[in-house]
């Protein structure tokens, strides 16, 4: 992800988002109250390298409520205008590469690490008791599992933002985007939970709305469940009227996923299939696309796809031209 500039910081950031996270949480309050104890061991054992750390430092604290020490202390306000470490500075960036979702690191080892003790000890009890927790360990370790993904690099392709089955195509009057064509995507518990941009593009709005945790699958969650959503323009080409083409991502909580995480704010540029977000333990996600007549759908409902890596739609460009008999636009909701 590209680094925002000054000037699009606030464009339209909901000011509702002070933090990555906010529905908060138990973990996470965890890890906020560990960070605070972390800063003080650091700053009485380590000055050498709090020295260090705030020398490489970039910006400014901003609204940030306390004075970082190192990269881990941003984790949960990494969409606030506030202090940086460039990638080189950053002692902590091998996190990455771990095969698991960042953000979920401290689930994996606080809830998936609790119910592998929990394993052990009941199994030195009776062996077949510590079956249920190491069941549940390795589902934590699968939902919270980070994938590599082949992402295709056509021009025009519109990838999915979500694992999980496709529940929805149809034509919507989106009061911003006009008519367009919504996806949606029913994450179960066992799919991988990380959010991607279908299209490469720049972030020019973020916005969150607090509500219910219906089912996932009841229609009406869409409408009544806690969401955030991001607007992005397609910085690949534009509509054919020669205005910019804006597209929609929505995360939205289920009855058990109730931890939105989105780290982008306005100014942001999300290459074809870079996660943004994750939604924790069963959800929905919706792509908002115009409907343009270049469109061409090429999912169906009750597909299984995969985030980054499966092809949802194609808007055909000179680049980019192959004669199709289907219709651009498909206006089915599965019941």
């Amino acid at each position: 992800m590209q680094p925002s500039s000054s000037m699009d910081q606030d464009t339209d950031m909901d000011p509702q988002l002070t933090t990555i996270q906010p529905g908060g949480g138990v973990v996470m309050s965890i890890e906020l109250a560990w960070g605070k104890v972390r800063r003080t061991l650091l700053r009485l054992f380590r000055r050498g390298y709090v020295r260090k750390m705030a020398e490489t430092r970039q910006g400014t604290r901003g609204t940030l409520p306390f004075e970082p020490v190192d990269p881990r202390d941003l984790k949960f306000y990494r969409n606030q205008n506030t202090y940086w470490w460039s990638e080189s500075d950053d002692p902590f960036t091998w996190r990455d590469g771990l095969p698991f979702v960042r953000v979920g690191l401290a689930e994996l080892i606080i809830l998936g690490g609790g119910f592998l003790v929990l394993a052990v000890l009941a199994s030195l009890w009776w062996l077949p008791a510590g079956l249920p927790p190491l069941v549940l360990s390795i589902l934590i370790a699968w939902f919270f599992r980070d994938p590599n993904r082949e992402v295709p690099t056509q021009l025009g392709t519109v990838v999915s933002p979500a694992d999980g089955k496709l529940v929805q195509i149809e034509t919507i009057e989106d009061p911003e985007l006009g008519t367009c064509v919504q996806f949606g995507i029913f994450l179960s518990i066992f799919n991988v939970h990380a959010n991607r941009s279908s299209l490469p593009g720049r972030v020019v709005a973020v916005r969150y709305r607090p509500g219910k945790f219906l089912n996932a699958l009841r229609p009406e969650s869409a409408r009544e469940n806690e969401n955030l959503d991001i607007v992005l323009i397609d910085n690949e080409e534009i509509q054919p009227d020669g205005t910019p083409r804006k597209f929609r991502i929505r995360q939205i909580t289920g009855q058990f996923a109730r931890r939105i995480v989105c780290w982008v704010r306005p100014g942001d540029v999300l290459n074809r299939g870079e996660m943004y977000g994750m939604i924790k333990l069963g959800s929905r996600t919706e792509l908002i696309i115009p409907a343009e007549d270049s469109l061409e759908i090429v999912a169906k409902i009750g597909d299984k796809i995969c985030a980054g890596s499966t092809t949802l739609a194609r808007y055909r460009t000179i680049a980019n031209t192959t004669p199709s008999s289907s219709d651009p636009v498909m206006d089915t909701t599965e019941t």
